[in-house]
């Protein structure tokens, strides 16, 4: 291990106004079908992973759940994500829309440590709605901690008039060298905000760039685990997702390594901006 190599998979970061922590590597469980999330889910906690993201739009909830069930791991010691996309008919239909995700996960008494707005389509007055039935889920104990996902700078100052809890505690977003979002990212440091990245392997789209290989080939490691790590230097809470178990423990391989300054720099070249995304740069 390089000297410089200072995380660990074990490693946690205080969320902003909270004794909640979270794990600095996650697990993405990303339209996963059913069977395959709950092995998935199993492998990813076997290898050390202790963060599984999901949502209500991945119709995956309660596999995940199965998941975590199944691994042996304690509960207290796994970090769990859920998302919302789109308020319903009212906020209390809302807010049960939110609950019934939690006891899918986690069942008839059970928590998620951190549930997020999916995306902010649905108009300032959705996105009044779904914080709100959050923060009733949070004031609950039934999400340990609450956020936001594709957020950019204007959406979350928008929120500081109605929010009891200000800022998000995360914002989920894309990234990886190719669409870094410095904006929205320097906007989440100065306020504490925990920046997650989802499609941090970018699809695997990238597999074949010369620059990334070059690198990886550098440090004998996957264009994979050179992304993952990208993202922890970032200090990004990167989210890779496989179903491919020897992937799944390869992608959480990446603490015996430091990618040093100037391949940081050579990775960051690469930014295209919007771009760049796959899925969607956020709008500021």
């Amino acid at each position: 291990m390089s000297s410089s190599a200072k995380f660990a998979i074990t490693d946690l970061l205080p969320l902003p106004n909270s004794s909640v922590k979270i794990p600095r590597l996650g697990f993405g469980v990303y339209r996963s079908p059913r069977d395959t999330c709950i092995n998935s889910c199993v492998t990813a906690l076997k290898a050390g992973y202790r963060h599984i993201d999901t949502a209500q739009f991945y119709a995956n909830e309660a596999e995940v759940g199965e998941g975590l069930r199944k691994s042996g791991v304690a509960r207290s010691s796994i970090f769990v994500t859920t998302k919302i996309m789109s308020p319903k008919s009212s906020l209390e239909a809302t807010y049960q829309s939110a609950l019934d995700s939690v006891k899918k996960i986690d069942g008839e008494n059970g928590y998620v440590d951190l549930f997020l707005i999916h995306s902010p389509s649905s108009g300032s007055s959705g996105r009044k709605t779904l914080w709100q039935a959050l923060e009733r889920l949070h004031e609950e104990g039934r999400a340990k901690s609450i956020g936001v996902s594709n957020f950019g700078r204007g959406h979350i100052e928008e929120m500081k008039p109605y929010a009891k809890v200000w800022p998000p505690q995360v914002n989920q977003i894309e990234l990886h060298p190719w669409n870094q979002q410095k904006t929205i990212d320097a906007y989440c440091k100065e306020h504490g905000i925990i920046v997650e990245a989802y499609c941090p392997l970018v699809r695997n789209r990238k597999a074949d760039d010369p620059t990334l290989n070059a690198i990886a080939n550098k440090y004998q490691k996957t264009t994979g685990q050179v992304l993952i790590r990208y993202a922890l230097q970032k200090d990004w809470v990167p989210l890779p997702k496989s179903d491919t178990p020897s992937r799944i423990e390869a992608n959480a391989d990446v603490f015996n390594f430091d990618l040093d300054a100037g391949d940081m720099k050579t990775l960051d070249d690469l930014d295209e901006g919007g771009a760049g995304a796959i899925v969607m740069a956020v709008q500021n």
